[in-house]
């Protein structure tokens, strides 16, 4: 189903002439507004009447996520904190969270993309959403509620977590859509397995399915063992949470990029050269409607490629590809942004450890799991087992209380873990993505 006809299925000389005079109205803003980009704008030479077409696009400076954290936490925001009425933020690479604000309007533009979303993955007025992502500081939670009751659709706001409670309440609710992580979605079903409950009995006709990595095999297996077709959503708080791209039910063949809202680029991540249509290479966006946090030209290190061929879902809006990887150390696991970097500072805050771990991602049960093998030091190996497995259970808990995601903690006898000449393999992903 096409939710706003008008702007979904534009023509590609419309839909231009749309974006240019909405990236111009950004530009003037963010320059009088947001002295970072003041700043970046001077040091280029560039004005905002420099930009007249979408090719002038390329010449403005790109926006890393480290000058969102240079910036924390509301020095990128462009317009007074009173005019802001929601506030997120996402996992950055230090613990300091990269911070994003959202105004009336802009709450209300999310709302409406993530009903375009939900009606482009098959869902319709009267269906029941299963909500179990992340409500509070995520955006996942709070953009499916509002999106779903902007479609007119009824939210069982239940969040992740609460297996048994989640399967009892899918048994007597009857939702209709289900919107959660891919893993989690397996996890459900085996979960209901374990309950006695048939999952493919209960009355779900589509999943809507984001915030990590998964490959066409998983989506296989996700449809056989459920029962119901699983689409692919693509978002990224910083942009504005889910809502950036999603596929069609219809055709399941790449994501439509709401491009009203969003002008995406791929690039070289290595030279920052804008590449080609069905060229792979890193995701850049340009927000154009936000209000609190407009950016320009953000570099996501997501990898991906766009296309521009027609969909049979008769939507003109370009598509990129699944996310192959990404141009950074990040991973996600279990819908959280880690880097080793963050992992690193919690071990080199203790004297007891040596500088030397490995990271160990594993899918158990369509669940990632993450091990974290660290050296102790000599004198601390000798220790007794109840002392090591005390010390373990201590860096256990710094890891989560600093990411929020749970690892199990190896204490390796020093000299262990391999050393390397070059740059150091601090992580093996032995995920089937």
């Amino acid at each position: 189903m096409i939710y706003d006809e008008e702007f979904e299925t534009l023509p590609r000389e419309a839909l231009e002439a749309i974006q240019l005079r909405r990236l111009q109205h950004v530009v003037e803003k963010v320059y009088a507004t947001v002295p970072f980009y003041k700043k970046a704008f001077d040091e280029k030479g560039l004005k905002p009447d420099d930009i007249r077409s979408l090719e002038d696009l390329q010449k403005l400076p790109f926006t890393m996520k480290q000058d969102l954290r240079d910036n924390y936490p509301f020095a990128m925001f462009a317009t007074p904190m009173e005019n802001v009425v929601r506030i997120h933020v996402s996992s950055g690479t230090t613990g300091k969270p990269t911070v994003v604000g959202y105004t009336r309007r802009d709450i209300d533009t999310w709302s409406e993309l993530m009903a375009r979303t939900l009606a482009a993955a098959g869902t319709h007025k009267g269906d029941i959403v299963h909500n179990a992502y992340g409500y509070g500081l995520f955006t996942g939670g709070l953009g499916f509620h509002y999106g779903a009751e902007r479609l007119g659709a009824s939210v069982i706001p239940v969040s992740d977590g609460n297996t048994k409670r989640q399967v009892l309440l899918m048994k007597d609710f009857g939702p209709t859509v289900l919107a959660c992580t891919p893993s989690y979605a397996l996890h459900l079903g085996e979960v209901a397995g374990d309950e006695g409950v048939d999952f493919k009995s209960l009355k779900f006709k589509v999943g809507v399915f984001g915030a990590e990595p998964w490959s066409e095999n998983m989506r296989g297996e996700i449809e056989n063992q459920l029962g119901l077709d699983a689409v692919d959503i693509y978002g990224l708080s910083e942009i504005i949470g889910p809502g950036v791209a999603v596929e069609c039910v219809e055709a399941k063949q790449g994501l439509h990029i709401f491009e009203d809202h969003f002008i995406p680029e791929i690039i070289d991540p290595e030279t920052g050269e804008v590449l080609q249509y069905g060229e792979p290479g890193e995701l850049v966006f340009t927000t154009l409607t936000k209000e609190a946090f407009p950016l320009i030209r953000y570099r996501t290190r997501d990898l991906s490629v766009l296309y521009r061929e027609p969909c049979k879902c008769g939507r003109t809006l370009v598509r990129m590809g699944r996310i192959t990887g990404r141009s950074d150390d990040m991973l996600i696991i279990r819908g959280v942004n880690v880097f080793p970097s963050q992992i690193e500072s919690v071990l080199m805050a203790r004297k007891d450890v040596a500088p030397y771990y490995l990271l160990i991602i594993e899918r158990k049960e369509h669940m990632d799991t993450l091990g974290v093998d660290v050296e102790v030091n000599e004198e601390v190996f000798s220790d007794a087992v109840k002392d090591l497995q005390h010390m373990g259970r201590e860096i256990e808990k710094d890891i989560k209380d600093m990411l929020g995601v749970s690892c199990k903690v190896r204490l390796v006898e020093p000299k262990t873990i391999q050393r390397s000449e070059g740059k150091a393999k601090r992580v093996i992903d032995n995920r089937k993505l």
